[in-house]
């Protein structure tokens, strides 16, 4: 009896730690993916990756787009024939207990040398899509007061702005 119960745990141990793989590989294929639709002006691809009801964060404070602003915002660099190129340095995957949403962080190699995306994914019809996205610079600590110099007369206005939005 303990032996088959041992058994029986030993395989659902495998099998659940098998399809865990299985997932973080097939999301790890569908955002290296994406990546590669921006690199190569694929609209189409890029834009199907993601949810209907999909946000993106970008850099700039004021880029929180739902995917339809997003999408006429990036049309133009699509239509170039460039938009941007990103490829995943280092990337960490977690899933929720039900294994249908995944979210993950990721350190980028790109034009704005290097950045980190962070994002939420759900699995629907047989394929993880991305739903919430966050792109972000990093700044090394060393240089963060320069960066702030840099910042301070363009984020103090939009602090206010904000900050009367909310009043």
């Amino acid at each position: 009896m303990k032996k088959t119960l041992l058994f029986i745990l030993f395989h659902f141990f495998v099998i659940n730690v098998d399809a865990q793989n299985e997932s973080k590989a097939q999301i790890n294929n569908s955002l290296d993916a994406w990546h590669k639709a921006a690199a190569e002006a694929n609209y189409k691809n890029y834009f199907d990756a993601l949810t209907d009801d999909a946000v993106f964060i970008g850099t700039d404070a004021t880029e929180n787009w739902a995917k339809p602003a997003f999408e006429a915002f990036a049309k133009p660099y699509f239509d170039k024939g460039k938009a941007w190129s990103f490829t995943a340095l280092e990337r960490h995957i977690y899933f929720s207990q039900d294994k249908k949403t995944a979210w993950f962080d990721e350190l980028l190699d790109t034009q704005m040398k290097i950045c980190r995306g962070s994002g939420v994914l759900v699995f629907i019809n047989n394929q993880w899509k991305i739903k919430h996205y966050v792109l972000s610079m990093t700044i090394p600590n060393d240089n963060i007061d320069e960066v702030i110099k840099t910042k301070t007369p363009i984020e103090d206005a939009l602090i206010s702005d904000l900050k009367n939005k909310k009043k």
